[in-house]
């Protein structure tokens, strides 16, 4: 009979490797992630009660990042929901995260949105993080908007520029798909050549060029958090092809296009990791520059809601 060591010692640095190298992945998956039948039976159980707090299928989903709560203004609310209220819903504990899930319309569109999303530095697993994304799938949208504060690496952003995600790099979180697939969501292997729908962005493009808005069109790179980065890791993120670099937005983008949504998505560039002058990045600097780059993240959504 194979014996396994107490998973306490498996969390000893020293034993990892051997406990991982010896007794491979696939058998303590069943100690790190929850079953599928425990996540459809959480789902639909939150699914059921959003329900009933609001009757109508909304069309598009929305993720406001840091600081970007304000634009829930230009949504007509219908019904707000608190977090705490929803049956397994985590709850955002981060300052700029207003911890709520939003009805309503918006340009003509039935939408809900997210006041506040989860990191896994707050200490929430990959599918604690992405589970808000299933239940707005399973309410009825079709389409999901992600926007987050993020940190630049190109030497041609400045703080306040505003960057279309063309495209990610997720080698550095953990990708919520680990484990069984769920056959219901999606493929096991889904295919991720189009992450960010290209009609989407091209519709966001002419958004902005008829407003006359410069916008920029990058590489997200997503990292754990809740560090900012060193200027030797601003430097390797920039030679690995990415223009930006987050703590959030990928595995919601995965989870979504694994269930078949349109995702789109955008930065706002609130601080400068490629920088000669000996200062530091605050959580206070990045709200302030998320919040005075708002206005024009906020108008290119409105009007793409109204142009799906």
């Amino acid at each position: 009979m194979i014996r396994f060591p107490p998973f306490r010692h498996i969390f000893q640095h020293k034993l990892l490797p051997e406990a991982f190298t010896q007794f491979s992945v696939r058998l303590p998956l069943i100690f790190f992630y929850m079953s599928n039948k425990k996540v459809l039976k959480e789902l639909h159980e939150a699914v059921k009660f959003l329900q009933k707090q609001y009757k109508h299928a909304p069309q598009v989903g929305i993720v406001l990042g840091s600081g970007l709560g304000k634009f829930t203004e230009e949504i007509e609310i219908e019904k707000e929901v608190a977090y705490k209220d929803i049956p397994h819903f985590p709850v955002s504990t981060v300052e700029g995260h207003k911890s709520k899930l939003i009805f309503g319309r918006l340009s003509g569109k039935r939408v809900v949105a997210m006041a506040g999303r989860f990191h896994f530095y707050e200490g929430y697993d990959a599918q604690e993080v992405v589970f808000p994304i299933r239940v707005m799938k399973l309410l009825g949208i079709e389409t999901l908007l992600l926007s987050n504060a993020a940190g630049s690496v190109n030497p041609g952003y400045k703080v306040g520029d505003i960057m279309i995600i063309k495209d990610h790099i997720s080698f550095f979180t953990p990708n919520p798909l680990i484990g069984k697939n769920i056959e219901e969501f999606g493929p096991r292997f889904p295919d991720m050549s189009e992450p960010y729908k290209r009609v989407l962005i091209q519709k966001a493009k002419d958004i902005a060029a008829k407003n006359k808005f410069d916008v920029k069109e990058g590489v997200y790179l997503a990292v754990t958090g809740p560090t900012f980065e060193t200027r030797a890791e601003y430097k390797l993120i920039h030679v690995l092809g990415a223009d930006v670099v987050g703590m959030s937005t990928v595995q919601e983008a995965i989870v979504a296009r694994h269930m078949g949504l349109q995702v789109f998505a955008m930065s706002v560039v609130t601080d400068v990791g490629l920088r000669e002058e000996d200062n530091i990045i605050t959580h206070e600097e990045v709200l302030e520059a998320a919040k005075h780059a708002e206005p024009k993240l906020a108008t290119i959504f409105k009007e793409l809601v109204g142009a799906i």
